[in-house]
């Protein structure tokens, strides 16, 4: 009988990965943990959403170690955020306060993830290895258009640019232009490429994604986006979700969330200080 080589290949055979099921019971502890973020900046009750988030990360150790781990990571970057107020605020005390305390929080969990639980899931993509479609093109162009639309009504028919402090000197304008901009980008490194990410790897991106927004819009109400804001901040934040499990690309997500900033800041200008700025919002 001859002696037959296996045959050899050039590239490395690539595992299959389960898709995670559509339904499981994994899927409560994460709610756990959405409710936790909500408590704890929707209403602003962190002596209830501490223990709540202990429990979602404590259950999903006992149903899943990878699935606690990732828990694990979302609450310890939710945690030093629930010790401080991040209502806006453009007192430079209060700035670099804020400015600390969102550092830890994103850098913490990132850390962890690459050097101790060594999987490196939260990534920053910077290239996606696809160019921007038409569409995607497209979109990125009328955000814009639908910014200059929709938040003036907003802000200033609900009153909610009164969140926001009015500047009334040039180094206030630049520190709320700052400040604005800065927690728009950290939102999409912490809450689209953090923990969106992470809740991916154990669950559809659909379910992962309603999760994320929980968590983002609950964020975004401490800020400042309360009265009927989350109608609209929680479709931003599935949107954002969306487009980022579909380009896979950081700067694509940070363009269209920063474009929405900046005309948060005019709008913030407009509205504190009329006379300031020609009539530029049609409402």
């Amino acid at each position: 009988m001859g002696w037959h080589a296996d045959p050899v290949t050039s590239t490395a055979s690539v595992p299959t990965v389960e898709a995670p099921p559509q339904l499981s019971w994994n899927l409560v502890p994460a709610v756990v943990v959405a409710l936790a973020a909500f408590l704890m900046f929707g209403l602003q009750r962190e002596s209830l959403a501490y223990p709540v988030l202990a429990a979602g990360i404590g259950l999903g150790f006992l149903l899943d170690r990878d699935l606690g781990r990732s828990l694990l990571l979302i609450g310890l970057g939710l945690a030093p955020i629930g010790l401080i107020s991040v209502a806006a605020d453009i007192r430079w005390s209060h700035y670099f306060l804020v400015a600390g305390v969102l550092t830890i929080a994103l850098l913490t969990p990132y850390l962890l993830d690459r050097f101790v639980f060594r999987r490196h899931v939260i990534r920053f993509p910077l290239r996606s290895g696809r160019h921007w479609t038409v569409a995607e093109r497209v979109y990125m162009f009328s955000v814009l258009g639908l910014a200059w639309l929709i938040m003036p009504y907003y802000f200033i028919n609900s009153g909610t640019y009164l969140n926001w402090p009015a500047p009334t000197e040039p180094s206030e304008l630049g520190r709320l232009f700052v400040g604005v901009n800065a927690v728009g980008l950290w939102d999409e490194l912490f809450f689209i490429c953090g923990v969106f990410t992470l809740l991916r790897r154990h669950f559809p991106t659909w379910q992962a994604n309603l999760l994320q927004a929980v968590i983002f819009v609950s964020f975004l109400w401490e800020i400042g986006y309360t009265s009927w804001g989350p109608f609209l901040t929680y479709p931003f934040a599935l949107v954002q979700g969306w487009l980022f499990a579909r380009t896979r690309s950081l700067p694509y997500v940070l363009c269209t969330h920063l474009v929405f900033d900046c005309v948060l800041w005019l709008i913030l200008v407009y509205a504190h200080n009329p006379g300031w700025l020609p009539r530029i919002f049609w409402y």
